[in-house]
């Protein structure tokens, strides 16, 4: 089926172009044709796809809280929720991506959150045939809002994308009003990894920064942006009152990273290790910014926040 009509067969078919947005949807008696303009820049146009690839944990939950999980053909392995994702074929990591690996799954739309990599896959996979639509991933409710009505439309799902950003808003409105009991703002420590002794820690303008605020928290490191390595002494001036990672075990066998953590010599000092608040939690559902957003802040802000008992409230 082509992508693109002539407007001669428009005519005769008599299709009617309606603007939603950003998004130009050309609708024929036989087909569902889609025009988005993608995070890249791109105008991508698609139709009715039934073989989607999907690259990135928030976009494939996203997908499947729209209603349209049973058109995913692939995933990537940051696609964990929802659990029935996960028997799907899956296309490697993210940003260390094949573009042979991801046309093999025969798909008739590729969908991947901006970030996806490396550079020259992607590249590679824009000039194939199969339309590529990257999806904008903005670590902010605003950002989690736009990306949930960019894959209602394209997936034709706008009154259920509408339901779930509306579920999030009130969720989030919800919480606000009850950390409004609270005069506490915890130092919150959040650690990306901790190998080989070194430790990399969540800076500003990052997605786990902008959670910690949603959580009634403040970020105990600054001076730098994203997520980088941390020296002793900065772990030090920190001084956390409480401490998050994702689980990310590989083994039971492991060591628990609560014992390596809270054995940091630059950490000894600091609140949340003289009072062991220690929590670790799904990554994609902590810094996704997905469907989930509002729930993922309420339990990180039960965890900060255990006076407020906002799990039972």
């Amino acid at each position: 089926m082509k992508q693109i009509f002539s407007s001669a067969r428009l005519s005769r078919r008599r299709s009617l172009q309606i603007l939603l947005g950003g998004c130009a949807v050309l609708a024929t008696d036989s087909a569902r044709a889609t025009e988005l303009t993608d995070a890249s820049g791109r105008v991508v146009s698609f139709s009715d796809p039934r073989r989607i690839v999907s690259i990135g944990g928030a976009a494939t939950e996203t997908i499947f809280a729209l209603g349209e999980g049973g058109r995913v053909a692939a995933i990537d392995t940051t696609s964990t929720f929802p659990p029935e994702a996960g028997s799907l074929p899956n296309v490697g990591y993210m940003r260390a991506l094949s573009a042979e690996g991801v046309l093999a799954i025969g798909p008739d739309l590729i969908v991947a959150l901006e970030g996806s990599g490396p550079p020259a896959a992607i590249s590679a996979l824009e000039k194939s045939r199969v339309p590529v639509l990257m999806i904008p991933n903005k670590s902010s409710v605003d950002g989690a809002i736009e990306k949930i009505d960019f894959l209602g439309k394209a997936l034709g799902a706008e009154t259920r994308a509408a339901d779930l950003t509306a579920r999030i808003r009130q969720g989030l409105q919800d919480l606000d009003a009850k950390l409004a009991g609270s005069k506490e703002k915890p130092r919150v420590l959040f650690i990306l990894s901790a190998a080989n002794g070194k430790m990399t820690v969540a800076g500003e303008k990052s997605s786990a920064d902008a959670m910690i605020a949603l959580a009634g928290g403040v970020n105990a490191i600054s001076g730098f942006e994203g997520y980088k390595p941390a020296s002793a002494e900065a772990l030090s001036a920190a001084s956390p009152d409480a401490i998050v990672m994702m689980s990310n075990r590989t083994s039971i066998d492991a060591p628990h990273p609560a014992d390596q953590v809270l054995a940091t010599a630059a950490l000894a000092g600091s609140p949340a290790v003289a009072k062991k608040r220690f929590t670790m939690m799904e990554g994609t559902y902590l810094l996704g910014f997905g469907p989930r957003l509002a729930e993922a802040a309420r339990d990180l802000a039960d965890f900060l926040h255990p006076e407020l008992k906002l799990k039972s409230g």
